[in-house]
């Protein structure tokens, strides 16, 4: 086994062969646009492996998010903006600075001590909810956005303003004439129960995903439930699929 500054000094010595003239055709296509997609993906995957507790999986994919950033900085690198050495550079010198409890003689006990000084590293910036990326998935967003607006003391006291919003815009999104009116309350009423979530401790991103999970092994019993009659699904009414739904829940699913 390599050493891991051997081992990715190969990485990025197969990155460039692959970038080279008579290299990959595909790799040699490709640019930091096209290659979004396939961060976003890597990341995600990163996240099914940890969330399937899978250590030879995990150590897979990150593989995989690794070869994204060599990749980036490979491109970059042909540009003459950076390399890969500059990428490795920046985030080292950065968890120094902002970690002057651990490399330096500042004092922090607490986890909100160090996120207060953390935020105080972005102080130099115009807004306060800057720097939040608006790619990210829409509850994860939201969630940041929210939790960033709370440091400063834009929150409800406890959780029951929050609930009486999420009852606000639910009444608010049943009153709603036209699309544009719906479309905007429904983003209220999701917004809002973010903030619930928020208050209860949960990750609205992750509770979500848990749901449509629960839902598919619920839905794809109903589905072998149904192949098993010998019918198909609008060969039954609702209250029959209902009645499937539930002894899937029985099961456990």
């Amino acid at each position: 086994m390599s050493s891991p500054g051997r081992a990715i000094e190969e990485l990025i010595e197969i990155m460039e062969r692959l970038l080279a003239p008579d290299g990959c055709p595909w790799d040699r296509e490709q640019t930091h646009q096209s290659l979004q997609r396939y961060l976003i993906e890597e990341c995600y995957e990163v996240i099914d492996a940890i969330q399937e507790n899978n250590m030879d999986k995990l150590r897979e994919e990150l593989g995989d998010v690794l070869l994204q950033v060599v990749f980036h900085a490979a491109l970059a690198s042909r540009e003459g903006s950076f390399d890969f050495a500059d990428v490795a550079d920046t985030v080292k010198d950065k968890m120094v600075e902002r970690h002057p409890h651990v490399f330096g003689s500042l004092q922090l006990k607490t986890s909100h001590d160090v996120l207060d000084r953390w935020e105080g590293f972005k102080k130099e910036k115009k807004y306060i909810l800057e720097g939040i990326p608006s790619m990210l998935p829409a509850l994860m967003r939201a969630e940041k956005v929210q939790e960033k607006a709370a440091r400063v003391g834009f929150d409800w006291p406890d959780i029951t303003g929050a609930l009486e919003k999420v009852k606000e815009e639910m009444d608010e999104l049943a009153q709603a004439n036209n699309q544009q009116e719906i479309e905007e309350e429904m983003g209220d009423l999701l917004f809002a129960m973010v903030n619930v979530a928020r208050f209860k401790g949960v990750e609205p991103e992750a509770a979500l995903q848990a749901c449509n999970d629960k839902f598919t092994r619920r839905f794809n019993y109903i589905e072998d439930r149904v192949r098993l009659q010998g019918k198909k699904f609008n060969q039954l009414s609702l209250e029959e699929l209902d009645l499937l739904w539930d002894e899937a829940k029985r099961q456990g699913l």
